[in-house]
């Protein structure tokens, strides 16, 4: 599952416990990608405040289908294929379709003959595909086709934030040999609620 150890739900105790207890299913399960910093729930309250804050918090001026999206563009270009699947599976959920959601996905990071991307999508993946891809060379000019398609900057800010949590959620994962074994996919908190709780 990983290649530290971790505590799981049944031998938590204390902060972790807590925690654990914000973010499991119903029947217990806890997405791996959370369980690796069992050893240290300080990283993973930070971990959860930043996913909920970018991801599933309101007001974010990207609808939940677009949010998705950078986010699989994101792990596409980091290679991560463990948040591919979790949020490809959210864009599903979103769209209603698992066909057109692999479509997105591989239009996100141009792997499509033909582009299903709407101009607006396809400028929120050229921003996050530079930005994950070569962010040294990142320069103003690069948010001028963001306005372009009605972005403002609290947009903009959202779209930055969504694109650097993949970049960290993608190195923790790759870094530590997160697997998606006994993982449940698409799973997200509600964004009407303030804890962390799955729908």
């Amino acid at each position: 599952m990983t290649w530290i150890k971790t505590i799981g739900v049944e031998e938590s105790s204390g902060p972790l416990k807590t925690l654990y207890s914000q973010v499991q299913t119903p029947d217990g399960h806890v997405d791996n990608v959370l369980k690796v910093h069992s050893l240290r729930p300080r990283t993973l309250q930070a971990h959860l405040t930043l996913y909920k804050a970018a991801m599933h918090s309101l007001p974010n001026a990207l609808s939940p289908r677009e949010r998705e999206l950078v986010g699989v563009c994101v792990s596409r270009w980091n290679g991560c294929d463990y948040c591919v699947e979790h949020h490809r599976t959210g864009l599903a959920r979103h769209i209603g379709s698992e066909s057109e959601a692999r479509a997105l996905a591989d239009a996100a990071v141009g792997d499509a003959s033909e582009s299903v991307l709407a101009e607006r999508e396809q400028a929120l993946c050229d921003y996050a595909t530079k930005l994950t891809r070569a962010p040294g060379q990142m320069a103003e000019k690069d948010i001028e086709p963001l306005r372009a398609v009605g972005l403002d900057d609290a947009a903009i800010l959202d779209l930055n934030q969504i694109t650097a949590y993949f970049s960290y959620a993608n190195r923790t994962v790759l870094g530590l040999g997160v697997s998606l074994q006994g993982e449940r996919l698409g799973l997200h908190p509600d964004e009407k609620e303030k804890g962390f709780g799955h729908t």
